[in-house]
């Protein structure tokens, strides 16, 4: 299934006992739906208050409906904030997350004199003007394989931080500001503290020559602060 959803009301995509998240949701529906406990599986476990276009999600049923049928039958039952885009049956060996991938994410930042309401849930508001040309030039040096652990939240885990950043583009259309990062993988809120660092350099306060210095530091906290999941969507799942 691609997924899409406004992550304003969840925790997350993965199941937690804090709060809804979205996979909770996925799994109650479809459980209703099949008459039998179905658990999906996700292909990226969004933070809490990120969205989604084009998460991918599988599950394995005994029902008889028809695999691009489910997006029809769940689309009825679903809360508004979460819609299924497409459904299909696929291998019985496939594995979301364990496949090659190029994920792609988009973050906004409505950069103005004063907030938008109707932005507010969807891009993190900055009063003072980012010059784009000083972040364009500094995420440029994010481009191919690195050792990203600057950008990774303390919290994880993983071993490995090596990842691949393939494209970087970023662009103002009015107001907005839109970051879109597309890679082989992302470290725990690497898009975020990615941003937060951008947003350091457009605002003057670090120089544009700084994020090599903060890629060969593999330390978190010469990178910028994490941004607000509000501005994030995952875009895009691409297999490969």
């Amino acid at each position: 299934m691609i997924v899409a959803y406004d992550g304003t009301n969840y925790c997350g995509w993965q199941v937690q006992i804090n709060g809804i998240t979205v996979e909770e949701v996925l799994n109650k529906t479809l459980s209703e739906l099949c008459h039998e406990d179905i658990k999906v599986i996700g292909a990226s476990r969004t933070d809490s208050g990120v969205h989604a276009l084009g998460n991918v999600a599988v599950f394995d049923t005994e029902s008889g409906i028809p695999g691009e049928k489910f997006s029809f039958a769940l689309n009825q039952r679903l809360p508004e904030d979460i819609r299924i885009q497409e459904s299909c049956q696929v291998a019985d060996d496939f594995h979301p997350r364990y496949c090659d991938t190029i994920k792609t994410y988009e973050y906004k930042i409505l950069n103005r004199r004063f907030d938008m309401p109707t932005e507010r849930l969807y891009s993190t508001f900055v009063y003072y003007p980012l010059d784009i040309d000083k972040m364009k030039r500094a995420a440029a040096v994010l481009v191919g394989e690195h050792d990203f652990k600057s950008f990774c939240s303390s919290r994880s885990q993983v071993e490995n931080t090596v990842r691949t950043i393939t494209d970087i583009t970023i662009d103002k259309v009015g107001d907005m500001i839109h970051i879109r990062i597309s890679g082989n993988g992302f470290l725990y809120n690497m898009v975020r503290i990615i941003v937060g660092t951008l947003m350091k350099i457009g605002l003057g306060i670090w120089p544009e020559d700084c994020m090599e210095s903060i890629l060969e530091a593999k330390d978190r906290t010469k990178a910028g602060p994490k941004a607000e999941a509000k501005g994030l969507t995952l875009v895009e799942i691409k297999y490969l």
